[in-house]
């Protein structure tokens, strides 16, 4: 299979290495690099616009609430027209209570995204060409938007075994090709799998408090798990919640353990539909550096 697409973060201290490092990626032909909205991922694809020659990139995601539509636009344009096109503007709600933290009001997310998009084009005509718009999705409804105003759609944290009920969400020509369908899946790579298992529950321990992904998954087929850690919140008994965090949940939206445990689990997401995979990677040794070098052994 050819090499997935990694999640590539600008941390403050390494910055100028995160992006030296991108060449080395480049030239070890993954399949993209996509830069989350923490570390400043916009300004990260500005700069891997510059360094990079072919890889494609792509923010994943940018918070549509922190900044004007215009703002966005000016700046898709700029990156778009200076990378030759390789650019993926991922744009979505992010979740109330981040947004919350920041003094955001999070409003209604299906009419707030629409907003948004025809606003975003509408400035677009005055700053040059746009980048193609890709939507994070979790459920139906937004799956369904992405395929009625955007050019793809992107998970993260996606259960692999209900890919195809969300993909049925888009149109059957959208699912055939040319339009982007992405997840960002958390993963680690080590021979000890128990504590890979453990460095993918810490990784999601923040999201399985959030209501929206205790919603998806339930949809997903996790019901029993997710009404048990929503009890365990209640009870603010936060300790308890990794040991809810089910094996066979955990190995339906992550992948981890031995190279050749994660190169099947990705081939898996390929035949489940998932066109672009984007690894996010983390490690039992070390952070993000560490990480990648584990990745870079899995695919060379």
């Amino acid at each position: 299979m050819s090499k997935p697409a990694l999640s590539y973060v600008a941390m403050p201290g390494r910055r100028r290495a995160t992006i030296e490092l991108a060449t080395e990626i480049e030239r070890r032909g993954f399949s993209g690099l996509f830069c989350p909205s923490f570390g400043d991922g916009l300004a990260l694809c500005g700069a891997l616009a510059l360094v990079t020659r072919e890889i494609p990139f792509g923010t994943g995601i940018a918070n549509i609430y922190t900044r004007h539509p215009a703002d966005f636009a000016q700046t898709g344009a700029f990156i778009h027209e200076t990378s030759g096109g390789r650019f993926r503007f991922g744009v979505g709600v992010s979740h109330a209570v981040t947004n919350a933290r920041m003094g955001l009001t999070s409003g209604q997310p299906l009419a707030d995204m629409r907003r948004f998009v025809t606003d975003l084009r509408a400035a677009g005509d005055r700053f040059g060409a746009q980048p193609p718009l890709v939507l994070a999705t979790l459920r139906r409804k937004m799956v369904a938007l992405a395929g009625e105003i955007a050019d793809g759609a992107m998970w993260a944290n996606a259960a692999r075994s209900h890919m195809a009920t969300s993909l049925a969400a888009l149109p059957a020509d959208k699912r055939r090709g040319g339009f982007f369908i992405g997840n960002m899946i958390p993963t680690c790579v080590a021979d000890d799998r128990a504590a890979a298992a453990a460095v993918m529950r810490k990784t999601l321990l923040g999201y399985v408090q959030l209501p929206n992904y205790q919603r998806y998954w339930i949809e997903a087929g996790y019901e029993d798990e997710m009404r048990a850690i929503q009890q365990a919140i209640q009870r603010r008994e936060l300790d308890r919640l990794p040991a809810l965090m089910s094996d066979r949940w955990l190995a339906d939206v992550t992948l981890f353990g031995s190279a050749r445990d994660v190169r099947a689990g990705a081939e898996a997401w390929t035949s489940a539909g998932v066109t672009t995979l984007i690894v996010v990677p983390s490690s039992t040794r070390g952070g993000q550096m560490q990480a990648l070098q584990e990745i870079f052994a899995v695919w060379d």
